[in-house]
C-alpha cells in the first residue's frame, strides 16, 4: 500500500528551505560510477568515491549550497539538476570525511538536519524471471548501461522521490553480480533496472529493498520526514 507521505517534504518553521532527498553513498560501486560518468556534464565520479546527493527547494538555492560545499572542502561536483521546485547536486570526493563535511556545511547553512528529508516509496518492485528475447532487446535497446540476454531475470524498481535509488542501486551492486542497465535518479519518480542470473538478481534486490526500508525507518525512529501538499511538487 502506498504510503501517502512519502516524497513530501516539510518547511521547518526556522528555515526558509525544503529537503527532499539527502543519501550518502559510503564506496561508489564501479557500474554505478561509471554509469553516472556516461551523462555527467561536470566532474567525473572515480570508483569507489563517496558521495552526497542533496535535492531542495527553492530550486536555484541549490546554486548557493553548491558554492557553499565547494569552497568548504575539497569534493568535487559530479551533477546538477534543476526543475520547477527542487534542485539537486550531487558531489564526490575519495575521502568520507570531506563528503560528510560538504553535507554538514549546507544542512548548517540551510537549518535543515538528515532527517527533515522526505519518506520514499517504492512505487514498482519486480522480477521478471528467465525474460523472452523480444523483452530483452527491449531493455538493451532502452540502456545506458549493459545489455539484457534472453534467459536472464531482470530487476525493476521505480522509486519517489527518485534520488534515493541511486544509493539503492549502489547496495544491489555491492551484494550481486549483476548488471546495471538503466538508472534514472531525477524527475517524478526513479527507475532501475538490472539484469544478471536470477539467484543473483533475488540478491540484489534484497539489498536494495533493504536500505531504502532503512531509510523510512530512521525517519520514523526520529521523527522526521515530511507531510506538505506534494501537489506543490509537480515536475
Amino acid at each position: 500500500m502506498a504510503d501517502p507521505t512519502a516524497g513530501k517534504s516539510v518547511k521547518r518553521p526556522d528555515s526558509k528551505f525544503e529537503l527532499r532527498t539527502l543519501i550518502f553513498i559510503d564506496s561508489m560501486q564501479p557500474q554505478l560510477a561509471q554509469f553516472i560518468a556516461k551523462d555527467n556534464r561536470v566532474y567525473d565520479p572515480s570508483e569507489y568515491d563517496a558521495s552526497i546527493m542533496l535535492e531542495l527547494a527553492p530550486a536555484m538555492e541549490i546554486h548557493r549550497m553548491i558554492d557553499l560545499a565547494l569552497k568548504a572542502t575539497r569534493v568535487r561536483l559530479g551533477s546538477v539538476v534543476t526543475e520547477r521546485h527542487f534542485g539537486m547536486m550531487q558531489m564526490q570526493h575519495p575521502e568520507q570525511g570531506e563528503v560528510m563535511a560538504a553535507q554538514e556545511a549546507v544542512l548548517r547553512a540551510s537549518g535543515l538536519t538528515v532527517y527533515d528529508r522526505a519518506r520514499l516509496n517504492i512505487l514498482t518492485n519486480m522480477i521478471i524471471r528467465g525474460v523472452e528475447q523480444d523483452h530483452a532487446i527491449y531493455f538493451t535497446g532502452t540502456s545506458k548501461g549493459n545489455m539484457v540476454v534472453a534467459g536472464e531475470s531482470v530487476l525493476i524498481l521505480e522509486v519517489t522521490p527518485a534520488a534515493y535509488l541511486t544509493i539503492a542501486t549502489n547496495e544491489a551492486l555491492k551484494a550481486a553480480t549483476v548488471k546495471l542497465i538503466t538508472l534514472q535518479p531525477f524527475g517524478a519518480t526513479g527507475r532501475l533496472v538490472m539484469s544478471g542470473p536470477e539467484s543473483e538478481i533475488d540478491s540484489a534486490a534484497e539489498a536494495a529493498i533493504k536500505v531504502l526500508d532503512k531509510l523510512n525507518r530512521e525517519l520514523e525512529e526520529h521523527g522526521g520526514g515530511g507531510t506538505a501538499d506534494q501537489t506543490r511538487y509537480g515536475r
